[in-house]
């Protein structure tokens, strides 16, 4: 672990001459390159930092316990040596996750898909709820939201909503909200006050860059036709809605939000892309959990997640066994509770692994 650190260490110094060259300077690309490399190693190396200093000034208090001092003096020195064994165990803790292998899209904005599935309308308003809860959780976040898509019901619900949440670190926290949420509640129109359950299912993708996922015009097949719903004659008139084709894997993206056909053919290339990237990054990972499976992973689509019932005012998160008695306010977007304790889990198991590998 200690080679591996001091490797990082030098890796960051070599950084910091590169970036003062005024080759590099001049070169947009590698600066920035060069510059999100460091920013990325840079806790690790200043935790390193702290650990070595404290290691020594350990080592400095347990010679002098071998040298003549007075009693006073001599527990003094112990309780030292006691608050730097301390220290150095937190240090070396942190620097095991630290070395954790990051997720090569957490600094990513995300796509999120949501979509009403089994329960009708009760389905659809609950998939708007959801709707909501990501959009203020996002704003506490200061992260920006943008919709693409949506399908909306009558009753104020969404079949389906495709919306961006651009921010840096957006998918890091959210990843683990893929899959199916259930909510429990008696429906406004349920006159016998019986509690009924629904769910919807969200889908959180990472934005994909043009360098990621290459996609050829040959490749896609473009449709544009009238929209349809909301947004008056100048919407329903002109041909503004796009439909995008990706033969090679049939994924298909429609996006009408927009009046200017352009500005919905943008939007559909930025879904269209992330689900591509998605796809073939769930193929890699199915084959990486044939050897090894993570406790949380990001969730399969299908799989029951979470709990929202309303009677007991309570959420239960069924991959981690958390359950919060504050519905209302989780709604509102204070999700922190369940992000810390995803993510801690998350680094938990990849640690244990990490460790089982060695």
């Amino acid at each position: 672990m200690f080679d591996r650190l001091q490797a990082v260490e030098d890796r960051y110094e070599r950084l910091n001459e590169l970036l003062s060259d005024p080759d590099i300077v001049n070169n947009t690309n590698k600066l920035r390159e060069y510059s999100k490399e460091q920013s990325d190693i840079q806790e690790t190396v200043e935790v390193y930092r702290e650990y070595k200093a404290a290691s020594e000034q350990f080592q400095d208090a347990r010679a002098m316990l071998d040298e003549k001092m007075d009693a006073d003096m001599r527990e003094m020195v112990k309780e030292e040596v006691g608050e730097l064994e301390e220290q150095i165990e937190e240090l070396k803790a942190r620097l095991k996750i630290l070395l954790i292998p990051k997720d090569p899209n957490d600094d990513k904005s995300v796509i999120m898909e949501i979509r009403g599935a089994a329960g009708g309308d009760e389905a659809a308003l609950f998939a708007g709820d959801l709707y909501r809860m990501y959009t203020r959780y996002a704003e506490s976040q200061g992260w920006k939201t943008e919709v693409i898509e949506a399908s909306s019901t009558g009753v104020g619900g969404f079949k389906e909503i495709i919306f961006m949440i651009n921010g840096n670190g957006a998918f890091s926290k959210l990843k683990f909200e893929n899959g199916a949420h259930r909510v429990q509640r008696v429906p406004e129109t349920e006159s016998g006050g019986r509690i009924h359950t629904s769910t919807a299912t969200v889908a959180c993708l990472p934005e994909a860059e043009e360098v990621e996922v290459e996609l050829h015009d040959k490749d896609i097949r473009f449709d544009a036709f009238a929209s349809s719903g909301a947004g008056g004659q100048s919407v329903n008139t002109t041909m503004s809605a796009v439909r995008l084709t990706h033969i090679p894997t049939g994924i298909v993206v429609s996006c009408q939000d927009e009046k200017s056909q352009h500005k919905n053919k943008d939007k559909a290339m930025k879904v269209l892309r992330a689900r591509v990237y998605d796809k073939f990054q769930r193929e890699a990972q199915a084959e990486y959990d044939e050897v090894r499976k993570s406790a949380v992973g990001t969730g399969d689509r299908s799989e029951r997640i979470r709990t929202y019932n309303f009677p007991q005012n309570r959420v239960t998160d069924h991959r981690i066994g958390l359950t919060i008695q504050k519905l209302d306010q989780i709604l509102q977007g204070k999700l922190e509770e369940f992000v810390d304790a995803l993510i801690m889990e998350d680094q938990s198991e990849k640690l244990k692994n990490a460790t089982d590998g060695d």
